[in-house]
């Protein structure tokens, strides 16, 4: 099991792509392996165009339905996640992330702008079948600096608390959804073996 990280900001050092990478650490120090995908690095034309016969396209389809979580990572403009997002969102088929734990992660510059996960993303994501929604993680531009001396970013604490928690969710998330399997395997084993 692992989770797939998208980056939805057009910038390649932004705040929110410094807020997936603390959340990918806090994912891996919780056991939970992870894959990344940034979403400029996709044809901009076959994306707004949702050729998703592209190679490109078609493979980072592929990533989200093999990923067991999802964790989209976005600026906040104007009150709503970035138009990068959007686009690919549409991609995805109406099931496209159904059975899958989804994380929520935004940056903005206005404490206000926390309430477009709720209003504006959370909906979406519900629409594509997303069941299981870790509760969202929302940091102030201020909480997050994106290039600190040595190349990593600064996080402030409560963020980094924040983002710990919400990976020890997903991990036990994904250990409950083994020890399920496992009981199920064992279960028709012995009804097999009856």
């Amino acid at each position: 099991m692992h989770a797939l990280l998208i980056a939805a900001s057009p910038s390649e050092h932004s705040r929110s792509a410094a807020l997936l990478d603390a959340a990918g650490l806090a994912l891996e120090a919780a056991g939970v392996g992870v894959r990344r995908l940034a979403l400029r690095e996709l044809p901009a034309e076959a994306l707004l165009r949702a050729r998703t016969g592209t190679p490109e396209l078609g493979a980072a389809v592929a990533q989200v339905a093999s990923a067991s979580a999802v964790v989209f990572a976005t600026p906040i403009y104007k009150a709503a996640y970035s138009g990068l997002l959007k686009v690919f969102l549409d991609l995805l088929p109406q099931d496209g992330l159904h059975g899958r734990w989804v994380w929520p992660l935004a940056t903005g510059g206005s404490p206000a702008h926390t309430l477009a996960l709720d209003h504006s993303l959370r909906p979406v994501l519900d629409n594509l079948g997303a069941h299981h929604v870790l509760p969202s993680v929302f940091a102030l531009d201020a909480q997050v600096a994106p290039q600190a001396a040595g190349g990593g970013a600064l996080i402030d604490a409560a963020i980094q608390a924040r983002l710990a928690a919400g990976a020890e969710r997903l991990a036990g998330a994904f250990d409950a959804q083994r020890q399920l399997r496992a009981s199920a395997a064992a279960r028709a084993a012995a009804r097999c073996s009856a």
